[in-house]
């Protein structure tokens, strides 16, 4: 009996000991809520700016824990009208969460303002207060401002492909054989492509089932059934960026080879379709200099805006070197340079002297922007 009493004892004091821990632990989890918002100001007015600078700075005053540690934030966004009983978005402040205050990009403001019911390029109201915490039990702020944003022309949802098609584009009007752009950055887009003049293209997310469907208007990208068309015939290349929703056609005139030793283009490639230009069986001979026969190049090309003012873009190497190629691929990868003569320049390699060679550019959107060089037979 008295060993059960001595049992009943211990028992009655390691539950004692549970419960009262629990309880000091949920006490340390207790914070206050946030009192007054500081910025931005309620009813304040925003235009959003494509610029990835661009942002709002959120600023309230601290809440404090039971135990004196740190307090964690998210700035919340709800409809005009609502609770935030579930808020449409949160996020932490700056620093993880541990500052009494945020900043908030302009595209992060339009992707929120989107999941209000904001439509692009349109201007509605949002509400925001602070969530405070220590990670569990959070509560809302006691004070809600409101703010008015206007959007940007972008796509909330932007696709993870894009490609072109219509009667217009290479492939026609069959969606199954539309022309792939390439991604160069989150949301944007590129493609060299031929089109013909007073047929339709448009953009598609996917080239199979029911894919959604975009279209320029005025510069600016929609997302619809309707088409586009370009006044004449000709290779061009397309820019989008569906995180604002701008185009920019440039048609290309002439991609050129250009010899450094002469400082000047020596020949020109066609457009054979695909995003490829090629020259084939042109003569190549080196410059004769005191030190050595120099074989230098690069590569220019011609283009005009839709105004029809023209322009050079000089296209060279996107991996600097000095040296003649060693079998590496990536020595011929091509971007756009500064203009010089000198600069940013490849080297042929020495079979290709006093040669006939094919010369082919591709802007392919499936790989990388190159170019390769081949001997055909000799001079």
């Amino acid at each position: 009996m008295k060993t059960m009493l001595i049992r009943l004892t211990i028992l009655s004091s390691i539950l004692l000991a549970f419960f009262g821990c629990e309880e000091e632990g949920l006490r340390d989890t207790r914070v206050t809520s946030v009192k007054t918002l500081y910025e931005p100001a309620n009813n304040k007015a925003i235009v959003l700016q494509t610029s990835a600078s661009a942002s709002v700075y959120f600023e309230w005053e601290p809440a404090k824990a039971e135990d004196s540690g740190m307090v964690l934030y998210e700035v919340a966004f709800d409809v005009e009208g609502g609770d935030f009983s579930e808020p449409i978005y949160k996020l932490a402040s700056d620093n993880n969460g541990g500052y009494n205050h945020a900043t908030i990009t302009h595209k992060q403001l339009n992707k929120i303002g989107a999941m209000a019911g904001i439509g692009a390029a349109e201007t509605g109201k949002l509400i925001w207060t602070v969530f405070s915490s220590k990670g569990i039990n959070e509560l809302a702020g006691e004070e809600v401002r409101t703010m008015e944003i206007t959007r940007l022309a972008g796509f909330a949802e932007v696709p993870v492909d894009v490609y072109v098609s219509g009667a217009a584009s290479e492939g026609g009007a069959d969606v199954a054989d539309a022309s792939i752009m390439k991604a160069i950055a989150p949301g944007e887009f590129e493609i060299y492509t031929q089109l013909t003049a007073g047929e339709p293209y448009y953009f598609v997310d996917s080239n199979s089932g029911t894919p959604r469907q975009f279209y320029i208007e005025n510069n600016v990208l929609k997302e619809g059934s309707s088409s586009s068309t370009v006044e004449t015939t000709g290779v061009y290349r397309i820019n989008i960026d569906f995180n604002v929703g701008s185009t920019v056609l440039t048609k290309v005139l002439e991609f050129r080879l250009y010899f450094s030793p002469l400082g000047e283009n020596i020949f020109t490639l066609d457009y054979i379709g695909n995003g490829i230009f090629k020259a084939s069986n042109q003569p190549l001979e080196f410059k004769q200099e005191g030190w050595g026969r120099d074989e230098r190049y690069k590569f220019t090309m011609l283009i005009s805006d839709m105004e029809g003012n023209e322009s050079v873009e000089w296209w060279g190497t996107l991996n600097q070197t000095d040296g003649r190629p060693t079998g590496n691929e990536e020595y011929y990868y091509m971007t756009v340079v500064p203009e010089s003569q000198w600069d940013d320049k490849w080297k042929f390699d020495g079979i290709m002297d006093m040669a006939y060679v094919d010369v082919t550019a591709s802007f392919n959107a499936e790989g990388p922007y190159t170019h390769n060089v081949e001997k055909v037979g000799d001079q």
